[in-house]
């Protein structure tokens, strides 16, 4: 558990967690969901203190289940934002199987910002490194940065649009792997034997594409609920909202993008598997019409040895010393013959 107070452009990490809300600023409050079942009690108290309300009981169940898909719910003194990350996990470089798509939770107080990640999730540690270089200005990317988020919400939504554009890096991993997929089906020097890989890669894009839809469900309606916020008498509080809307229309329209590419990719593996199937009908129809031709060119030629195979004493020739070469030549001619009207006609050889 990581507690960090933010005031103005201060960002401070605490040791604990303190008695009382402070004077100015907000709390941010990063838990990993297993420490958070074990100090549910500790941080509900904690919340008690700095806010006067404490988190649901179904929100908390929400918080600790890790296949929750991606939600928004929202109470009186505060909005719950459930939010499923994309990432590629372990040997993610073999398959398509091996994306991480865990739940990030993000509890909104006015004051309060309590989120409940995975054990392995970066975007903790990659928020307070990122704000406490910010505030340092250790190096010239901090001190152009955009400056620390002013409220919970504001940093919520950086969360999330953090996690939306992790996906950039999965994407090339994906395209990269059904490029190869798309290789594997089209070799012509042996058959595809990779069918379940190709099955878990449809299902994966799939799944994909409902946790996508899921996350613009969710950012949906939590820009509803920040339009039906009641209007702001102070012109602060009116522009820090009309920010927070802006950020808001951003992060969906990054989602967007990302339900539009992993769409494309789903289409992209169904049309590969539709053009090997195609492929292996014409390559099957080719050797068909080669068959076909080999047979036609034969058929003329078994009639004739057929004709002078019967066993009778009065067949032509059947008893003349160039009997055999005539009968040769005939078939020779014959043979060259139709060989080469079906050539003519292009049932031999390849088409193009």
């Amino acid at each position: 558990m990581r507690v960090f107070h933010v005031q103005g452009d201060q960002f401070t990490e605490l040791p604990t967690l303190p008695d009382a809300a402070p004077d100015a600023g907000y709390l941010w409050v990063g838990v990993d969901r297993a420490e958070f079942e074990q100090q549910n009690a500790l941080v509900q108290g904690a919340l008690q203190r700095w806010t006067g309300g404490q988190l649901v009981d179904l929100h908390v169940s929400d918080l600790l289940n890790s296949q929750l898909p991606s939600n928004f719910d929202y109470t009186s003194w505060y909005d719950l934002l459930v939010f499923r990350r994309l990432a590629a996990s372990g040997d993610a470089g073999t398959a398509l199987t091996q994306i991480d798509t865990s739940p990030v939770g993000l509890a909104v107080f006015d004051r309060v910002l309590l989120t409940v990640h995975p054990t392995d999730c970066m975007v903790r540690e990659f928020f307070a490194n990122r704000l406490q270089q910010q505030q340092q200005g250790a190096n010239n990317e901090a001190r152009t940065g955009t400056r620390v988020p002013p409220s919970p919400a504001d940093l919520a939504l950086r969360m999330v649009n953090f996690m939306v554009d992790s996906y950039l890096e999965l994407r090339r991993l994906l395209t990269k792997q059904l490029d190869q997929l798309q290789k594997d089906l089209f070799n012509a020097n042996g058959g595809f034997g990779g069918w379940q890989s190709v099955l878990d890669s449809r299902n994966n894009l799939h799944l994909l594409e409902d946790i996508c839809e899921d996350q613009r469900a969710a950012i949906t309606e939590w820009i509803d609920a920040q339009d039906e916020l009641p209007p702001a008498t102070d012109p602060a509080t009116q522009r820090e909202r009309e920010l927070l809307r802006v950020r808001s229309r951003d992060v969906q329209e990054h989602i967007e993008r990302v339900l539009t590419h992993v769409r494309r990719l789903e289409s992209m593996a169904e049309n590969a598997v539709q053009m090997h199937f195609s492929a292996q009908s014409h390559r099957t129809n080719e050797i068909m019409r080669t068959l076909t031709v080999l047979t036609a060119i034969f058929l003329p030629l078994n009639l004739v040895t057929g004709f002078f195979g019967m066993n009778f004493e009065g067949l032509p020739l059947i008893h003349s010393a160039r009997g055999f070469w005539i009968v040769f030549s005939v078939m020779l001619v014959l043979g060259i013959g139709v060989s080469w009207f079906f050539w003519r006609k292009r049932y031999l050889g390849r088409t193009r």
